[in-house]
């Protein structure tokens, strides 16, 4: 007897502890920069897609109130990994000492931009000059305004600001109490919907274009958490990345899993992001360097940058000192093909 049931106790017990540790997620606590909308989607589609879950990962989300918040909680551990403005990492490890690290670029260029209304005569940044420009008090955006400016070679002094709630931006454009407004690019479908009100159109003109080219939202990671589980937060990558392309193929698709997640977020508002913001995250950045990758020499430019906007020193801090590129062979292209292709998308943009 003993022989015929010792071997079905070994099966049991081990397919009880294969079960056991099957059932046993990784659980990853990430915090966002702000609150969730379309460009958070690919952060969902990870979640509603079961991306996560094939990594045997359990994603917690926690809503946040701009990159320095979002890095004041990873700097005390509330988090392990989330969003941040990569100008913000490098400006607050410039102050002081901060155990968190950039992992990957998510927007590899920056979506600060100029908007104005399509028959204003204001159709790109040297059309600025002489103008009214409004623009939030807390706008990250007002800190990298005059490199533009140096850049496109308007005076400063040549353009009135007028810095207002961030509430107010759209309805003063639409009014006609400014004639541009600065913001992000990712409210593009906000203020659309707010001109249209007047019957106006919206014209974006992206600081990109006009040579104020960087890094901008990285995911981000507590040095404690990346040292004690780095096999977590490649699982993470892997999962995100796939999201990501996921994202920009079905977009449809996405922006309805946002919105099932997320009931608050409109999904056709949730769509309409996802469509504009498709050049933040692919463009001749990411072609270059690779989807996701933080390429050295455009990290150098990007901290000249921050230095330059906020007045520190070109050597107080090493920029390589701000990323851990031990998880970025994580992030191969997936390959994932569907209804957003470049050519629809850019006929949807028309």
């Amino acid at each position: 007897m003993k022989k015929v049931h010792f071997p079905r106790v070994i099966l049991a017990l081990c397919f009880f502890c294969a079960t056991s540790h099957g059932a046993k997620m990784d659980e990853v606590t990430f915090q966002l920069d702000w609150l969730p909308g379309g460009d958070k989607a690919p952060l969902y589609v990870a979640i509603g897609k079961g991306f996560f879950k094939e990594q045997n990962i359990k994603v917690k989300i926690s809503h946040g109130k701009g990159s320095s918040d979002s890095l004041t909680k990873l700097g005390v551990g509330i988090a392990d990994l989330g969003y941040a403005d990569l100008s913000s990492l490098l400006a607050a490890k410039a102050r002081e000492p901060l155990a968190v690290s950039a992992i990957m670029s998510v927007f590899s260029k920056a979506p600060h931009a100029f908007f104005s209304l399509k028959d204003s005569g204001i159709g790109s940044v040297a059309d600025v000059k002489g103008k009214r420009v409004a623009t939030s008090a807390f706008s990250s955006s007002v800190v990298f305004l005059p490199l533009l400016l140096n850049l496109n070679n308007i005076p400063e002094d040549s353009i009135r600001i007028m810095k207002v709630d961030a509430g107010a931006l759209g309805p003063m454009l639409a009014t006609g109490n400014t004639d541009v407004i600065i913001s992000w690019m990712t409210d593009t479908v906000k203020y659309q919907s707010q001109v249209a009100t007047v019957g106006k159109e919206l014209h974006v003109m992206p600081w990109y274009d006009a040579g104020l080219e960087f890094y901008s939202t990285v995911i981000v990671g507590t040095d404690k958490f990346l040292n004690a589980k780095p096999d977590v937060a490649k699982r993470f990558l892997i999962a995100f990345q796939k999201a990501i392309e996921y994202t920009w193929a079905y977009p449809q698709e996405s922006a309805d899993i946002v919105h099932k997640l997320v009931p608050e977020v409109d999904t056709q508002i949730a769509l309409d992001t996802i469509i504009n913001i498709r050049s933040l995250v692919y463009n001749d950045a990411s072609d270059a360097h690779g989807l996701g990758i933080i390429n050295s020499q455009r990290l150098a430019t990007s901290w000249s940058y921050v230095a330059q906007s906020q007045g520190f020193a070109l050597d107080a801090i090493e920029p390589e000192t701000a990323i851990n590129r031990s998880f970025m062979d994580a992030m191969a292209p997936i390959g994932i093909h569907g209804e957003g292709t470049t050519e629809e998308f850019e006929v949807e943009n028309k």
